[in-house]
C-alpha cells in the first residue's frame, strides 16, 4: 500500500465522505500563514492543524528544537479532529514538503494505520481544476486510544550505538553544506553525526515537484540494504520525515526517526560531530 496518493483518489475519499482530510499549510517565517492560507480556501470537509501548536513541543534542555509532543497530547488533538486508529486520514500542505510528512508520521507513530499524503498538495489539487471552500466543517470528536509505535522512534542512546554497529545507517536528511559542516543556518554547532551518509529530503521529489516513483527511490536509495536498521535525522526532526516516507516508498521496512536529530545530538557535549565527507 503506498501512503502517496493523487488527486483522483482523494475526489473518491471526498466524495464517499469516509476519510478525514487534513490541512497542515505551514511557514516557519509567517505562524498565522496556515490558518489564514486554510480559511481563504482547502479541500472540501478538511480540518486544519497548526503545524507549530499542535505538532511540536516546548524545547528543554534536550530533545532537539521542535520536540514531538506526548503521546497523550496527540492523540487529544487527533481526536478532536475526528481521527481513531481505525481513520483513513489524508494530508497535504501546499506541496510536497516537511509538514505534511511530519503529520503523517506522527499519525502513525501513535497508532492511526491508513495515513495517505495527497501528491503535490493543495496546488495540484487546484490545478487539477478541483473545487475549494472556505467552509469550516462540523467536527465531531473521537476518543483515540494511542498504540506508540516505538519501532518508529530512535532516541540518543541508538543514534549513538548506530554508528558503530554493523547492520544499521544513520541518514543525514538536511543539503550538503549542512551536512558537510560549511554552515549551520539554524543550530549553533555545524557538522554532522559520524558515519551518516547525507541524502538531502528534496532529491526525493521529481523537478515538477511530484514524488519519484518507488522505482525511482529505490534507485535514489540503493546505497543502503534494505535489510538493514535505517535511523533518519536532519536538525529538528521535521525534514527527516519526507525520507522516512520515501524510503518506505523505496521497500525499506525497518526505518526509524531520530525526532531530536541534529539539534538534540549537539546538546550532549561528549557526542562526537564529523565534518566533510564521510
Amino acid at each position: 500500500m503506498s501512503n502517496i496518493v493523487n488527486v483522483d483518489w482523494v475526489r473518491s475519499r471526498i466524495l464517499a465522505g469516509d476519510t478525514v482530510i487534513a490541512d497542515v499549510r505551514f511557514s516557519p517565517k509567517e505562524p498565522l500563514y496556515g490558518k489564514e492560507a486554510y480559511e481563504r480556501g482547502h479541500l472540501p470537509g478538511a480540518v486544519f492543524v497548526d503545524f507549530k501548536r499542535d505538532l511540536t513541543d516546548s524545547p528543554q534542555e534536550h530533545g532537539g528544537r521542535s520536540p514531538i509532543p506526548s503521546s497523550e497530547d496527540l492523540a487529544k488533538t487527533f481526536g478532536n479532529l475526528g481521527i481513531d486508529r481505525s481513520t483513513t486520514v489524508v494530508v497535504y500542505e501546499d506541496v510536497n514538503g516537511p509538514a505534511a510528512s511530519r503529520l503523517w508520521w506522527l499519525l502513525k507513530y501513535v497508532g492511526v494505520e491508513d495515513v495517505r499524503i495527497l501528491d503535490g498538495g493543495y496546488e495540484a489539487w487546484v490545478q487539477a481544476g478541483q473545487p475549494v471552500t472556505s467552509e469550516q466543517p462540523t467536527l465531531t470528536s473521537r476518543k483515540l486510544e494511542p498504540i506508540v509505535q516505538e519501532h518508529l522512534l530512535a532516541d540518543v542512546n541508538a543514534v549513538r550505538a548506530a554508528i558503530k554497529a554493523n547492520g544499521t545507517k544513520l541518514v543525514d536528511s538536511r543539503d550538503s553544506n549542512q551536512y558537510l559542516g560549511l554552515e549551520a543556518p539554524f543550530d549553533p554547532i555545524a557538522g554532522h553525526i559520524p558515519s551518516a551518509l547525507n541524502y538531502f529530503w528534496k532529491d526525493g521529489l521529481e523537478h515538477t515537484g511530484n514524488w519519484k516513483s518507488p522505482e525511482e527511490l529505490k534507485a535514489h536509495f540503493a546505497g543502503l540494504e534494505r535489510e538493514e536498521e535505517i535511523i533518519v535525522y536532519c536538525g529538528s526532526g521535521i525534514s527527516a520525515t519526507p525520507n522516512v516516507l520515501a524510503l518506505q516508498e523505496a521497500g525499506f521496512t525497518n526505518v526509524k526517526l531520530y525526532a531530536g536529530s541534529w539539534s538534540d545530538w549537539i546538546s550532549y557535549e561528549d557526542n562526537p560531530i564529523a565534518v566533510g565527507e564521510e
